[in-house]
């Protein structure tokens, strides 16, 4: 749990902050700092609301009863799936414009009034904000409870992404954002992938799905839960020693589907860029 959620915290974190250090540095270079609050106080109601959707996912989930917190746990964790899924290629396609964008959405704002600035902000942050809050809740319900590494690691992942977009603001550092997020996004692949097949698990348990005693394979006994490599495989990968065989498929059938279709859009980026200088850049 530590690492898939740290890993969540750092992508979805980065994104934030990157964004933020765009709208902050283009008002600092056109000298437009009295605007400066205005966009803190857009982030600071961003970072509020997704707090409290995640409070509200866990304080609906407890007053349910079993099947029903099961059913409510698997949409959860399918809906976690897609944010992720969509943030994932959106990154990919946007990455190169997204400053652009940023700074002529801000420009306007400015033109329009505080109200706009505030809410520019607030768009800006508040969709990884949400993704983070959802995947936490989905993350909190797969760990079974009881334990603070879901929370643990998404706090790490989100320190060290504030760290590194304050590093690059500075310029203290170096990153190549491209190779960082196609590697992330391939990694979250296969996290998402365990996602997916754990909340088809709970609407399995809910009596939503078929199939709960179906097992495609059961190496319990290799592979104890209560064994380190037992919780690091849950941990990374979501991994079930009991499978179902339509979690199987699942896992499977994403991880086939949508690696490819990343892969062959990373490919598909770099093409141009070849052609024009003869290498890859």
């Amino acid at each position: 749990m530590l690492f898939s959620n740290a890993l969540i915290g750092l992508r979805e974190g980065l994104e934030a902050v990157l964004v933020v250090s765009i709208l902050v540095a283009f008002l600092v270079r056109t000298e437009r700092r009295g605007a400066l609050p205005l966009v803190w106080v857009g982030v600071g109601v961003a970072v509020a609301l997704s707090i409290g959707v995640g409070a509200l996912l866990t304080w609906t989930a407890a007053t349910l009863s079993f099947k029903a917190q099961e059913a409510f746990g698997g949409i959860a964790s399918i809906v976690a799936v897609v944010f992720v899924t969509g943030m994932i290629f959106w990154m990919r396609r946007a990455g190169r414009t997204l400053a652009a964008q940023l700074r002529g959405q801000l420009a306007e704002a400015l033109r329009l009034g505080p109200a706009a600035v505030v809410a520019v902000a607030f768009l800006a942050v508040a969709r990884e904000g949400l993704e983070t809050a959802v995947f936490f809740f989905s993350s909190v319900r797969s760990a079974g409870g009881g334990t603070v590494l879901p929370l643990a690691g998404f706090l790490i992942g989100i320190a060290i992404a504030v760290l590194l977009g304050w590093l690059l603001y500075v310029g203290a550092i170096r990153v190549n954002l491209s190779k960082f997020f196609t590697v992330t996004g391939v990694l979250l692949v296969f996290v998402a992938a365990g996602v997916l097949a754990y909340g088809l698990h709970d609407l399995q348990e809910a009596g939503i799905l078929p199939g709960l005693h179906t097992l495609a394979f059961d190496v319990s006994a290799a592979v104890p839960p209560t064994s380190w490599y037992g919780a690091l495989l849950k941990g990374v990968l979501n991994f079930s020693p009991q499978t179902t065989v339509l979690e199987a498929t699942v896992w499977v059938g994403y991880v086939v589907v949508v690696l490819a279709l990343f892969l062959r859009l990373h490919r598909g980026a770099i093409r141009p860029a070849e052609t024009r200088t003869g290498k890859p850049t």
